[in-house]
């Protein structure tokens, strides 16, 4: 322990006061409390937000109460040692990145930590530096993880979620809204001479159209309760849970008046919407069909001249399903 004080004291006072690195809610573990309050203040002086806890059991009960991205935890502790605290972590909090460290790597090899869940690990004496490089490595590979993450689910010209996503979303939220009996509705809607627009001002100008969409949508529907997706090209989506007819209606109507007050060019919108029903069907089948009708009402739409809301039970028996 003496040379871990040796080695770090000197260095406290040298560390940048603002690194380019995104905060981390840490937690510390380590039963000698010297130990544990030096790695505190070093975390602390890095710009990270820092518990501590004395075992594995007191660090199980820390992240119970709320989780943290990163724990550095010493491995021969009372109670719950760290091979145990590791699996632990690794089964309940999965996104938790841990480093371990020990002075003991005769009982603990470095094989068996990885293996165990840890993304690194840490012999006894170490430099703070070490410790710095290594909780900075993860941090990055946390952010590119959080990146591609992003980018399987996002589309990358809107922002909005994209097809992928809205797939598994209604699943979810189909099986949440047969559960507990409320209504499930989808807005499908489309740009009206959106082609022409495109090739008179340019595909540029096009994805710009895309993008105020875009941002239309995110200011016309319930935040935190609707759901917006870019569908493909310009067709986009919204979901709709836990509404009646009247108030997906209003919804729909202000992302069209909205759109329209941008006031770009000729280009207006066909807003198609349909309920989800369960039938004896698989659920699948029963989602797939509420697709398919939120995109008759919105061919319906279109092909009757466009910039208009139609729910799928308005549509004529003949013009849609």
């Amino acid at each position: 322990m003496s040379e871990i004080l040796e080695s770090s004291e000197s260095q406290i006072d040298f560390i940048p006061k603002n690194l380019p690195q995104e905060t981390q809610q840490l937690l510390i573990v380590d039963d000698d409390p010297t130990i544990l309050n030096l790695l505190a203040e070093f975390l602390s002086r890095l710009g990270h937000q820092c518990r501590t806890a004395t075992d594995g059991m007191e660090a199980i009960s820390l992240l119970e109460q709320s989780p943290s991205t990163i724990v550095i935890t010493d491995f021969l502790m009372p109670r719950m040692d760290g091979m145990e605290l590791i699996l632990n972590i690794k089964k309940f909090w999965p996104e938790t990145d841990v480093i371990a460290i020990t002075g003991y790597g005769r009982d603990f090899n470095y094989t068996d930590v990885i293996k165990a869940g840890a993304c690194d690990f840490i012999q006894k004496p170490f430099y703070l530096d070490e410790l710095e490089a290594k909780l900075n490595r993860i941090i990055r590979e946390r952010g590119y993880r959080a990146l591609l993450e992003r980018l399987s689910v996002r589309d990358v010209l809107t922002d909005l979620y994209n097809r992928r996503f809205l797939d598994n979303k209604l699943e979810e939220e189909a099986q949440r809204a047969t559960r507990q009996n409320y209504f499930l509705f989808l807005i499908i809607l489309d740009l009206d001479n959106f082609k022409e627009l495109n090739d008179t001002l340019g595909h540029q100008a096009g994805e710009h159209v895309l993008q105020r969409l875009a941002k239309v949508l995110g200011n016309s529907i319930r935040r935190n309760v609707d759901t917006p997706f870019r569908y493909g090209g310009d067709e986009f989506a919204v979901m709709i849970p836990q509404a009646d007819t009247e108030q997906v209606n209003q919804i729909a109507e202000r992302i069209r008046s909205n759109y329209l007050n941008e006031d770009i060019g000729k280009t207006s919108l066909s807003i198609g919407v349909s309920r989800f029903r369960r039938t004896n069907k698989e659920l699948r089948e029963d989602i797939d069909d509420f697709i398919r009708k939120a995109d008759d009402s919105m061919y319906a739409a279109k092909k009757t001249g466009g910039n208009k809301v139609i729910f799928h039970e308005e549509i004529k028996k003949g013009e849609g399903s």
